[in-house]
């Protein structure tokens, strides 16, 4: 096995699921998308050959929107509850958790806000990460903050504790984090997120096939009325 690829997710449940964008289009509809997305990600994992499919979750997955397509793809993967108390935290101890389940094994870790991603991406992203004088890969997102991060040392996520989390600098100051811990980081490509409509929207164009672009089209009349 080359790497874990690690999903750090929360469960799309309404109300509770990118409440950013529930507050333009509804809570119900934020979290159809926010499970599109995550099957999305999670059928990208498991393609992934050479890999191992882990996933940090977090909330209630029997209230979530696609609860039962989510519970049987997740019996592919390794699943584990999320701990901390911020968000920083709760990324730290998931690498850390992975590092202990499979000792010596490179991490790359995404979100659910990256439908877009594909197993060539991801496959491109773990070579990189395991490529010589390479310790970590961070991938930026458009947003200001960062897509993945690939860790050949899961303890290194210690680094992030000391990171704010969703502000326009949040890439910035994890880069700026992880050298001072002696890392060597490669840059990945920059991506978009899904936080807004707009980028919803962008993200679907990129992937119209996916779960994702499917439920953003037909999302598209009710947010016509709005």
């Amino acid at each position: 096995m080359t790497a874990c690829l690690l999903v750090v997710a929360k469960a799309p449940v309404a109300g509770l699921a990118k409440t950013r964008l529930g507050r333009v289009i509804g809570d119900e509809w934020a979290a159809r998308l926010a499970a599109a997305a995550l099957l999305d990600t999670l059928d990208a994992v498991l393609a992934t050959p050479d890999t191992i499919p882990v996933v940090a979750l977090t909330g209630r997955l029997a209230a979530a929107e696609r609860s039962g397509e989510l519970a049987d793809t997740l019996t592919s993967c390794t699943v584990f509850s999320q701990q901390g108390t911020d968000f920083a935290g709760r990324l730290a101890h998931a690498h850390r958790s992975v590092g202990s389940l499979f000792p010596g094994v490179p991490v790359f870790q995404i979100g659910m806000d990256t439908p877009q991603l594909r197993p060539p991406m991801l496959t491109g992203a773990v070579a990189r990460l395991r490529a010589d004088g390479t310790d970590a890969v961070l991938g930026p997102a458009e947003d200001g903050g960062w897509w993945g991060l690939g860790l050949r040392a899961p303890a290194d996520a210690e680094a992030l504790r000391a990171v704010p989390m969703s502000r326009s600098d949040t890439g910035l100051r994890t880069l700026s984090a992880l050298r001072r811990r002696g890392l060597r980081v490669r840059p990945l490509a920059t991506l978009s997120d899904v936080d807004t409509m707009a980028d919803a929207l962008r993200v679907a164009a990129l992937a119209p096939e996916s779960r994702f672009g499917r439920a953003v089209e037909e999302l598209r009349p009710a947010e016509a009325v709005r």
